[in-house]
């Protein structure tokens, strides 16, 4: 399995939009035949901070994920709504996973 950590800020003024643009880009992603998890956190003391977790099954899945429809969309929000220079991605192997496996939850809301 591949996870994909992706840590931003979103610019003020912006978090309505981005928003929807997150999740209709994690829900898109999920349905990809490679994804098993797409997770969006929002850090608790700072509302304009958010880390995403994505599994994938293996590298091509991972690698897929960019050539996507949903993703080129992705790509224009965060020019519109994330701090210039503040994603930070982390492409790594897992090594362990436990506990159970999650049934989907809905992403914002």
């Amino acid at each position: 399995m591949i996870t994909l950590t992706v840590t931003l800020w979103v610019k003020p003024g912006h978090l309505d939009g981005f928003l929807d643009a997150i999740t209709a880009n994690a829900e898109a992603t999920f349905a990809e035949p490679g994804c098993r998890y797409f997770d969006i956190n929002q850090a608790l003391d700072d509302d304009h901070t958010f880390t995403f977790y994505e599994l994938y099954v293996d590298e091509e899945a991972a690698a897929a994920h960019r050539t996507y429809p949903h993703f080129a969309r992705w790509r224009e929000a965060v020019g519109e709504h994330v701090v210039p220079g503040s994603q930070v991605n982390t492409l790594a192997r897992t090594l362990t996973h436990h506990g159970p496996e999650i049934d989907p939850q809905p992403l914002i809301g």
